[in-house]
């Protein structure tokens, strides 16, 4: 299993370079991955900056870390814009971006940038079948719902082949179909064992064949507070390893991740970014080695 970090906690607004020391020692920690979410409106988890923008910061300040939106609405981004600021991520970084996307969800947002929340899924399917088309043919034809292109020769061609890979995140089967059709992988929140090995099953029973459930990586966030690390924020789902982690216990919980199939972990910390450095040579020194 692989191993990344959320650049999610509550990073001092006047210090916009923390974030990018933050990357520079995960990638020299070797951790798999660095993340960052899509909120367009205060949360109160931290900065909620937009994760193409930030994420491009983080390329230039990295050569090694994959980059993953986790994860990036969709329906906020027209198809079009979407499908070319990804691929200019994919191409300035190297080929190290993963679109990790959703629908999402809050309707303050959905208002916000002119979307009905209600068109959320149809439009997620929309843009990425779209973006899939600019990806991998120019020119490129397209009629969507929401999207119409003719002989479009997107502005950037991605590094890697065919784009970058998608991880579909959501648990209903309307994310399950929606991977299996235009994903790369699955992407969860706070998935146990149980949670794994039942998507396997239902992506098996949704699937037209058992290669094309087979082919989708398996990744999730999971939420940690390191020992003697106080969380600053309520962790949003069941934290890895209890609610006092130890070592032993963080190693356990990944274990049985591994063991139901899953091959990638956003570590999501609820401690304030003074912490972060402490909680990543942590797990870095006393969880990694026993992974390998």
């Amino acid at each position: 299993m692989s191993l990344g970090i959320s650049l999610q906690p509550r990073w001092p607004i006047g210090d916009g370079a923390a974030v990018l020391r933050a990357a520079r020692q995960a990638e020299r920690l070797g951790f798999d991955h660095v993340a960052t979410g899509n909120r367009i409106l205060d949360s109160g988890l931290g900065l909620d900056t937009d994760p193409l923008v930030l994420l491009a910061a983080v390329a230039g300040a990295t050569t090694r870390v994959r980059l993953l939106t986790s994860v990036l609405v969709a329906p906020y981004y027209p198809a079009l814009i979407l499908a070319n600021q990804a691929a200019t991520l994919d191409v300035v970084s190297g080929g190290r971006l993963i679109l990790g996307v959703g629908t999402g969800w809050n309707p303050d947002e959905f208002e916000a940038v002119g979307v009905p929340s209600k068109e959320r899924g149809a439009r997620t399917d929309d843009h990425l079948a779209a973006a899939r088309a600019l990806w991998t043919t120019r020119p490129a034809d397209f009629d969507g719902r929401f999207t119409r292109l003719r002989a479009a020769h997107l502005g950037v061609p991605p590094v890697t082949p065919g784009g970058p890979p998608v991880w579909v995140g959501g648990h209903s089967d309307a994310a399950l179909r929606r991977a299996l059709k235009y994903g790369d992988g699955w992407y969860g929140t706070g998935a146990d064992a149980k949670d794994l090995v039942d998507v396997r099953r239902r992506l098996l029973d949704l699937a037209a064949a058992e290669e094309e459930a087979d082919r989708l990586t398996l990744a999730s966030a999971a939420f940690l507070t390191p020992p003697g690390i106080p969380a600053v924020v309520t962790s949003p789902g069941r934290p890895l390893g209890g609610e006092s982690a130890t070592a032993a216990s963080v190693v356990e919980g990944l274990g049985e991740l591994a063991e139901a199939g899953l091959a990638a972990c956003t570590l999501w910390l609820p401690i304030a970014a003074e912490h972060l450095e402490a909680a990543m040579e942590w797990i870095a020194a006393e969880v990694m080695p026993q992974l390998a």
